[in-house]
């Protein structure tokens, strides 16, 4: 899922109170062909935030943004209208012109796979991250550091924590996200499959709102029923970690692809795999995977990491780079504009990463807490993103 930032630009209205600064969702019924969520955050100046499917970020003007709170709320479009004119003094033809316009735009996107708002719907394109808001648009929660005997040793760092969130502390952790405009939440780890609560923080998260994914390495995928019941408590989208040399990891990506839910694989480029990297990403491909992130723990694999993105291109594969892993700096966007001199920010303002005893971090691997979630008020843990 690939991040867009916009600005709904062409709107202009002499500018009317803004609208009561709020958190606001809607859910198209499960029967709809087309399913989806949008999620509106309106800023104290009256500008919003417009979340499709956790996937595509629009920043709205005042009037945008009153338009997308009335197709939020599904306002009936006499009442949305006669608002509209009242507020900002406008008649009707512009009125009823702009407001389709919008909606039509919104329909398009929510309906389209994989559009550019830029090319295809007039939006501008910003610079991500550039926008001061009042909380990230992601809360990473890695339940437990430990993993699965297959991992080996010393790929989590355990020593961080003395402890882990009990299931109502973690329940109160995602409603404090919710409370403070957070409208996604991917559990983490380690390996968060082997919390046995895992299921149940799932469910209490999607029954918020909150769109609702797992990093796994997919392992327990493979038993009877759990993939099953981890789709019936609301999770929209897996990541797997994948181990080429684990058969159940191959089993658990084939039985994720035959579901219907967004399924993002990745791959670490190692000094161990990088002669057998092509013939991986064909595998994958024959499976149907769509999806795919990449990433490298040796800088000395930046060049061959950089040719497997263009083959993941060539081969139809949409790159993922921005969920919780890539572990390392070392990805194809990251390395892709360390040659334009430019640096994506994202860690700390797009998503932050909560450890399993709740103290927050701009992103997994930088060691700079904020605060911790469970005690300290939100207003106090997101005051120190500009400073870290």
């Amino acid at each position: 899922m690939v991040d867009l930032f916009k600005k709904v630009n062409n709107l202009f209205f002499e500018k009317a109170k803004p609208l009561t600064p709020g958190f606001y969702q809607y859910h198209t019924p499960n029967d709809e062909d087309f399913p989806y969520r949008l999620h509106l955050r309106i800023e104290k100046n009256g500008e919003g935030i417009l979340i499709v499917n956790a996937s595509t970020i629009l920043h709205l003007n005042q009037t945008a943004t009153e338009f997308a709170y009335h197709l939020i709320h599904q306002t009936p479009k006499s009442e949305a209208l006669e608002s509209i004119m009242s507020r900002y003094q406008i008649n009707y033809h512009d009125a009823i012109q702009d407001f389709d316009s919008f909606v039509n735009q919104i329909n398009t996107l929510v309906n389209t796979p994989d559009l550019d708002p830029v090319n295809y719907l007039d939006f501008d394109r910003e610079t991500p991250f550039s926008h001061e808001v009042s909380a990230p648009y992601r809360l990473d929660c890695a339940l437990t550091f430990n993993l699965h005997e297959t991992s080996g040793v010393g790929f989590s760092p355990l020593g961080r924590v003395k402890r882990e969130l009990s299931t109502d502390e973690w329940k109160l952790v995602i409603k404090k996200a919710w409370d403070s405009g957070i409208p996604h939440i991917i559990f983490t780890g380690g390996e968060p499959t082997l919390r046995d609560d895992l299921i149940e923080l799932s469910r209490f998260s999607d029954e918020l709102g909150q769109v609702t994914g797992i990093m796994t390495d997919g392992l327990r995928l493979n038993e009877a029923n759990y993939l099953s019941e981890l789709l019936n408590a609301g999770i929209d989208h897996l990541l797997i970690t994948l181990d080429p040399n684990i058969d159940l990891a191959w089993d658990a990506i084939q039985k994720s692809l035959a579901e219907n839910i967004f399924v993002v694989v990745h791959l670490t480029v190692t000094s161990e795999n990088k002669e057998n990297i092509s013939q991986i990403i064909d595998r994958l491909v024959l499976m149907g995977l769509e999806n795919i992130s990449l990433s490298t723990n040796d800088i000395n694999l930046t060049s061959i990491t950089t040719e497997i993105r263009n083959k993941c291109a060539e081969s139809g594969l949409n790159l993922i780079w921005n969920l919780p892993v890539p572990f390392s700096k070392f990805n194809p966007v990251s390395l892709e504009i360390q040659t334009e001199k430019e640096v994506v920010e994202g860690a700390g303002t797009g998503w932050l990463y909560v450890e399993p005893d709740g103290d927050v971090l701009p992103a997994q691997g930088i060691n700079i807490v904020l605060g911790n979630m469970l005690v300290d008020p939100w207003e106090k843990i997101w005051s120190k993103v500009n400073q870290s």
